[in-house]
């Protein structure tokens, strides 16, 4: 009788596990739209658009008297939301980790991401402050609600489930965006049959993704579940300014060097990840001269082949281990952006070709790198460590976009701006392949699984 009740527990505790799971993964198909129709796709080409429109003669528009290049004001925009995101985030995550209530602290920051993205309805004519405000505010939420999110993973999947876990998550976030990107390319390519101007079009696919983004948040709130607090009492307020207490989880890293190491590796190749994502569209409508309607359906088609992208990649972390498949993909994002710098100009089938292969190796690249993280946390400080991974997470890096930005400011050219951002890849190759990561997981006190 009592073996028959331990394998009841055991069955009752798997299948609350499967649940936890799949309202997990709803946060990625809740929040994915606004980082791929809007910060991928649309609010790039049309704050810029805006900006150029407020622009004075040379260019320039002058926010806060600070003369900015118009064509940089996007990328200058997404590198701000990271300083406020810096302040925020480690505050937040050792909140969550200290009391354990992370999901009251992840509906704060999903529902004021999602109300910022819907009031970008409101943007046009010449408030490119506005625009630049609200960019900030909903980047800044969504990195705070990814930090929470992602420190679930440890809790809700044991280590032999976190790949494929963390890969079903991307992939539910992809297939989202592709759905509501078709949407949104009905409404833009057919704006006059539905009886509305091209820029009210775009407005309202920004505003959609807010709503989108609000609306299916409810799942993950109602199956995710706080846990009783496991980490150490450090006796450091809440009220700790953000810099303080990300320098407080840094000096807990230095015990963990192997953690430290990989983060910092994460760090540097997921900036030029996500600088790619945030400034393709930049790149094609204004140094390639392709229209909206091609840069909507090349980001579709990296969408869709997100998906397969990031299940194949999990199965291939099954047999060759997380480590090396990332560092396979590092490589295929070099090749991948170098041959972006020559493309022709007006050619869109070789810009579908290069979307292709960013498409293959994208969702891939960033499942494996969270749930490889998740194995080098210490337990009780998932959120913590999350905070600091997640400050180069979707789209909130600083170095790459503020990199890019002045690169376009002192050259005037985007292929310039582009190439660029190789070294980040090149560099984050060498620091991760140096991480010996079996024991980088035993010394921060976790089992180290079969194949990792």
């Amino acid at each position: 009788m009592g073996t028959d009740t331990v394998r009841t527990d055991a069955a009752d505790e798997a299948a609350g596990r499967r649940r936890e799971q799949r309202g997990w993964y709803f946060y990625d198909w809740a929040c994915s739209v606004y980082s791929t129709s809007v910060l991928t796709v649309f609010l790039g080409p049309y704050l810029t658009s805006v900006a150029e429109e407020a622009a004075d003669a040379d260019g320039f528009v002058h926010p806060l008297g600070i003369p900015v290049r118009a064509g940089s004001f996007f990328a200058y925009s997404v590198s701000l939301s990271v300083i406020v995101a810096v302040l925020v985030m480690p505050l937040v995550g050792a909140a969550a980790d200290r009391t354990g209530r992370k999901k009251p602290l992840l509906a704060i920051a999903a529902y004021v991401g999602a109300t910022a993205t819907t009031a970008m309805f409101f943007l046009g004519g010449e408030r490119y402050l506005l625009g630049g405000v609200l960019l900030i505010v909903a980047n800044a939420a969504q990195s705070v609600a990814m930090m929470l999110y992602n420190s679930y993973l440890p809790q809700i999947a044991p280590p032999e489930e976190r790949d494929a876990v963390s890969s079903r998550g991307w992939a539910f976030g992809y297939a989202s965006g592709s759905l509501m990107l078709i949407v949104n390319l009905v409404l833009y390519l057919a704006h006059d049959s539905f009886g509305v101007s091209e820029s009210t079009a775009v407005r309202i696919c920004l505003a959609s993704a807010g709503l989108w983004w609000g609306a299916f948040a409810i799942i993950p709130l109602r199956r995710l579940r706080d846990r009783r607090s496991t980490g150490e009492r450090t006796g450091k307020t809440p009220g700790a300014m953000g810099f303080r207490q990300l320098a407080a989880t840094i000096r807990d890293m230095r015990r963990h060097p192997l953690t430290l190491a990989f983060l910092l590796a994460y760090l540097i190749y997921n900036d030029g990840i996500q600088t790619v994502i945030s400034q393709a569209s930049i790149y094609g409508s204004e140094e390639l001269g392709l229209g909206q309607s091609t840069l909507i359906g090349a980001v579709l088609l990296v969408q869709v082949l997100a998906v397969a992208g990031a299940l194949g990649m999990g199965r291939l972390a099954r047999i060759y281990g997380a480590k090396r498949t990332i560092l396979g993909s590092l490589i295929a994002w070099t090749v991948t952006l170098a041959a972006g710098y020559f493309l022709p100009a007006g050619a869109p089938v070789w810009f579908f070709v290069l979307a292709s292969g960013i498409g293959l190796v994208l969702g891939g690249s960033q499942a494996l790198s969270r749930s490889l993280f998740s194995h080098l946390v210490p337990p009780g400080k998932e959120a913590e460590y999350f905070s600091a991974y997640e400050l180069s997470d979707r789209g909130m890096s600083w170095l790459g976009p503020l990199l890019f930005g002045l690169t376009y400011q002192l050259t005037g050219s985007y292929r310039d701006a582009i190439i660029s951002l190789v070294a980040f890849f090149i560099i984050g190759f060498a620091l991760l392949a140096r991480v010996p990561v079996r024991r980088a997981i035993s010394d921060a006190g976790n089992p180290v699984p079969t194949t990792i």
